[in-house]
């Protein structure tokens, strides 16, 4: 037997292990699967006070979009800008991981090569979509 053997991390030091462990790309959309939800849980005053501007009036409607422009009080527009990019990638992330978890549950087939595809189809689909969503927002057409 020429089997090869595989390090277990039973203690782990922060310092000397986590540096050289390499998660699995299925691991990384589940993080931020996880990530992503807790962003958006904690921005979701931020969230209802957007759609409350935006919808209540026509001079309310105004001063949201002067928000992204001009800025709130002292927070200038770049950032609430940025905010909102952080926002729409945590939307899309977010969704796009949980139709993979329920595509996996529903098919009852997780394997190992199944999961890597399923989490690379995953960063496919959500960054491009962000990053288009990115440009519409910054103005670049």
């Amino acid at each position: 037997m020429n089997t090869k053997t595989r390090p277990t991390y039973t203690n782990l030091n922060v310092f000397r292990d986590l540096t050289s462990y390499r998660l699995p790309i299925a691991g990384v959309v589940s993080i931020l699967h996880r990530i992503s939800g807790l962003l958006m849980f904690l921005l979701l005053p931020l969230v209802v006070w957007f759609f409350d501007t935006s919808l209540t009036s026509e001079i309310s409607y105004g001063e949201f979009t002067n928000a992204f422009v001009a800025g709130i009080g002292f927070v200038p527009g770049w950032f609430i800008k940025l905010v909102s990019l952080g926002l729409i990638w945590a939307y899309l992330h977010h969704f796009c991981a949980g139709l993979r978890h329920l595509w996996m549950d529903v098919t009852h087939s997780v394997s190992k090569e199944q999961g890597r595809s399923s989490a690379v189809a995953v960063f496919v689909v959500s960054l491009p979509l962000t990053a288009l969503l990115g440009a519409k927002l910054f103005g670049l057409f």
